[in-house]
């Protein structure tokens, strides 16, 4: 038969039990940084996708470009959103495993350990896959040269 645990083993358990809950309120935060881009970028991706079918020559080449890189950065994305997913499924086994050792009377201190440091690199590693997504998105949103110095004409001008 399993010892019933103290209310101030509990209180205390809980107590430990603290910062990784709130560290995976801090994950979840950042799982809506990253959805919120994914959006964007698929919603972006539809719109391009569309457009490739309606377009020829150099804007066509351009559209297909984009459309590559907005899957990169899906990809991405996704990997980053894996990762930390991942790094918060091993941070509800910390507070599992810091419950069931007060329960049972286990000393499981190591696996604890192990899986606060497995979580800690799967954040760093969504970190690090998030950059490199900011990064691509940086790299392709500019404002192309036809824009930028474009002129109207008459034309233009009369319409």
């Amino acid at each position: 038969m399993i010892p019933l645990p103290q209310v101030a083993q509990v209180a205390q358990t809980i107590q430990l039990a603290l910062a990784p809950v709130f560290l995976l309120a801090g994950i979840g935060a950042f799982l809506n940084v990253c959805a919120g881009r994914l959006a964007r970028v698929i919603d972006r991706a539809r719109n391009v996708e569309r457009l490739v079918l309606e377009t020829r020559g150099a804007e066509h080449d351009r559209l297909v470009d984009e459309i590559r890189k907005l899957d990169r950065r899906m990809t991405v994305v996704n990997t980053a959103i894996f990762l930390t997913v991942a790094s918060g499924a091993a941070v509800c086994l910390v507070v599992i495993l810091l419950f069931l050792s007060e329960l049972v009377n286990a000393h499981l201190g190591t696996a604890i350990a192990l899986l606060f440091i497995t979580a800690m690199l799967l954040q760093a590693a969504a970190f690090v896959t998030f950059i490199i997504e900011i990064r691509l998105a940086s790299r392709t949103i500019h404002i192309r040269n036809e824009v930028l110095f474009h002129e109207a004409t008459e034309e233009d001008l009369r319409s």
